[in-house]
């Protein structure tokens, strides 16, 4: 059986599938009488070909959790764009595919795609199953994806060489089975919050899958990958980052949608937008007290606040307020970019910043303006921009944190599997994951002091 074969490349090229725009100078700026890139020594390098694999499968497989919740909502509901949300699905797993098919040609990119896309249309069939209240038709779609499971956990033992073990991989694929189930279960029953929370976790997930696939395959393949490794501090940070800021689009995208369409689950879709915040907020509140973690969040909500405007001047035909609502994000984007200036001191440029930032705020308008004219076509593909921007975004602010702060940064290389979702995770989030993001964000959020101390400065004078 080829399978070894042809799953170890499909990671190779996986970086070609993200976009570079966006953020391109916050890797390539003077500062100091110095140039600032994103390979810093050592572990403390935020980019090489190891750390990169990590986050372009950390963006693949996150995208696929969000994206099949979306697709079963989608589904369940008979919304109309229910074809572009499923399309977008399997456009996500077809960049997994063509990277196969790129390297080995159609035979394992057709090799691959089968075994990846099963799970997909088992889900399928279970939302399926669900509308037309056929219980024997659901047993058999649960079926289905616990056969799924063993089939891939038995993959990737073989293709990585024993590195990921089959009964461990049985159990972390079962995590995200059941993730997506309890996900969707809690929809049709209109229990939001716990919807939300398993929408959250399900992607919250998949950068462990990511963390441990992308080290199994660095660890098989060293030479491949200049014998670095993905389990550095610099490359948790810089994953932690990714995580926030891309679910932060996704969750934004979303409520935006159910905002327009007044959809009972709008929310609890807008409280876990919210939650999203709070992590944030709460790494600053723990290092600066209440005042400082109010500061922070004063200021990165007020954006949300001004899609919401938007939202709701769409719903109103205000085309007044909704202008309204689009100079008050061009306000938000200048202060936020000053801020991230002055915070980085000079490492990100406020003019870099406030390019890059119009494209998030563009990514969401264009998002949203497309689903209420009800071109689909254009609101997905969009929807998959946007997630992927902010992978730029998240390397960028991860790079100049730790251009600024390298010691902190320089940890001892392991040389174990690192502790992943790849084996059994409960329902709940980890507490050790939950640990070490928030223990991460506050190294991030150091770069504030600057800031802080200026604003007060200022108040007092």
């Amino acid at each position: 059986m080829k399978m070894k074969k042809y799953f170890v490349a499909v990671p190779l090229s996986l970086a070609l599938l993200l976009p570079t725009a966006g953020l391109a100078s916050a890797s390539d700026h003077s500062h100091g009488g110095g140039t600032m890139t994103t390979m810093t020594a050592g572990a403390a390098e935020t980019s090489n070909k190891a750390v990169d694999l990590r986050a372009a499968l950390d963006s693949l497989l996150s995208e696929h959790a969000y994206l099949a919740v979306i697709a079963m909502q989608k589904g369940i509901d008979g919304k109309g764009d229910f074809d572009a949300a499923a399309g977008a699905l399997l456009q996500n797993a077809d960049d997994l595919s063509k990277a196969v098919a790129s390297v080995y040609g159609e035979d394992g990119g057709a090799a691959f795609k089968e075994i990846w896309t099963s799970h997909i249309g088992y889900f399928v069939d279970y939302v399926k199953a669900t509308g037309a209240k056929d219980d024997a038709a659901k047993k058999k779609a649960l079926a289905d994806l616990d056969d799924y499971r063993v089939k891939q956990a038995a993959f990737l033992d073989t293709a990585t060489g024993g590195r990921l073990k089959a009964k461990e991989l049985e159990e972390g694929l079962k995590v995200h089975i059941n993730q997506l189930v309890w996900a969707f279960d809690n929809y049709v029953a209109g229990d939001f919050d716990k919807t939300y929370d398993s929408l959250r976790e399900s992607i919250h997930h998949m950068y462990g899958v990511g963390k441990g696939l992308s080290w199994a395959i660095t660890d098989q393949f060293p030479d491949q990958f200049d014998s670095k490794t993905v389990d550095t501090p610099a490359a948790e940070l810089r994953a932690s980052l990714n995580h926030l800021f891309s679910e932060h689009a996704a969750l934004a995208i979303l409520a935006m949608q159910k905002g327009i369409d007044g959809a009972k689950d709008f929310n609890a879709s807008a409280a876990a937008l919210n939650e999203n915040t709070d992590e944030l907020s709460a790494a600053i509140a723990s290092v600066y007290g209440k005042e400082g973690g109010e500061a922070f969040k004063k200021i990165w909500s007020s954006h949300i606040g001004y899609f919401v405007d938007y939202v709701k001047a769409t719903g109103a035909k205000d085309d007044a307020a909704k202008a309204k609502a689009i100079a008050d994000l061009d306000k938000y984007r200048a202060e936020q970019a000053a801020f991230l200036d002055t915070a980085t001191e000079g490492r990100l440029k406020a003019a870099d910043m406030e390019a890059g930032l119009k494209m998030h705020v563009d990514e969401l308008l264009k998002a949203f303006n497309s689903y209420t004219e009800m071109d689909y076509s254009m609101t997905y593909p969009t929807v998959r921009e946007a997630y992927a921007h902010m992978y730029e975004v998240g390397l960028g602010v991860t790079s100049a944190i730790v251009d600024q702060f390298p010691d902190q940064f320089a940890g001892k290389m392991p040389t174990e599997m690192p502790q992943t979702g790849m084996g059994g995770m409960s329902h709940q989030k980890s507490s050790t994951s939950d640990i070490l993001m928030i223990s991460l964000l506050i190294m991030a959020m150091a770069v504030l002091i600057p800031f802080f101390i200026a604003r007060r400065n200022a108040s007092k004078s």
